[in-house]
């Protein structure tokens, strides 16, 4: 019972709550020296592998700091295969599979549909028929995110002002978060399809990082992090002979293999 009590303070501050002005405190103490006493108690609770972070404990100046850290060069290990998608982050594969009607796909009994999360019909018209991997990353997962796939990024914006939750919660009761959620959208063009990472905050306009404008992509780079709570839906378009590799939902980390293109002589998908 003291655990659940733990995880549930300790939750609010990375995952902010429904009331902006609770938030804005929330991530100012986060964010603050004033949380550095909160790092011991956090990794405990939720059994974080500092073994792979790439600075000890100590480092660690803040809690927001501890939250976005960086793991160790080579612990993420992933297949090069140009053929090959890997995910895009540690986390929880909560939902994947086809597009059904061609744009929409069903999460905690919500349908949502890909017209409303680009909110536009036109850019969204690649990814019918395609397929979709929604990822969800909890308060103990590496919070950064890595391009699945080698490419050129020909299209990067942002999409959407509302806060609502994308924990369990949030996307059970909440006023459908994907569609409405700040958002930032990455797109690709690889030698076999058009991907989209939607990069989707959680209750904090400003959550989502990004380094640089570089429009090259290299598989497995880290490209940015999330300085709160988060969610990354990935979207593979449907003009080539593509199908999940994973078998089942669960738990991931940045660089396994998710799926697989059929070796063809593709040309890019602009």
């Amino acid at each position: 019972m003291v655990i659940v009590l733990k995880k549930k303070f300790l939750k609010s501050f990375v995952e902010l709550t429904g009331n902006p002005v609770a938030s804005s405190i929330l991530r100012y103490v986060s964010a603050s020296r004033l949380s550095k006493p909160l790092i011991n108690m956090y990794s405990s609770a939720y059994k974080i592998d500092e073994s792979s972070m790439e600075y000890p404990r100590t480092h660690y100046d803040s809690l927001q700091s501890f939250f976005t850290r960086k793991l160790k060069p080579g612990v993420r290990p992933f297949d090069d295969s140009p053929e090959v998608l890997i995910s895009p982050s540690d986390g929880h594969l909560s939902s994947y599979g086809r597009m059904k009607d061609g744009h929409q796909f069903t999460i905690k009994g919500h349908t949502y549909s890909i017209n409303e999360i680009f909110m536009d019909e036109k850019r969204a018209s690649a990814y019918k028929n395609g397929w979709y991997f929604v990822f969800y990353l909890s308060p103990a997962d590496y919070h950064h995110f890595h391009y699945p796939a080698d490419g050129t990024v020909i299209n990067r914006y942002a999409l959407g002002k509302k806060s609502y939750p994308v924990n369990n919660m949030g996307l059970t009761y909440g006023d459908r978060p994907f569609e409405t959620n700040y958002r930032l959208i990455t797109e690709l063009s690889t030698a076999y399809d058009k991907l989209a990472l939607v990069k989707v905050g959680a209750l904090n306009v400003n959550s989502v990082q990004l380094y640089s404008s570089s429009k090259k992509a290299k598989k497995g780079e880290d490209f940015g992090y999330f300085s709160f709570g988060s969610t990354i839906l990935l979207f593979v378009a449907g003009n080539s002979p593509f199908s999940p590799t994973i078998q089942e939902k669960g738990a991931v980390q940045v660089g396994e293999p998710i799926g697989k293109w059929v070796p063809q002589n593709c040309s890019s998908k602009n």
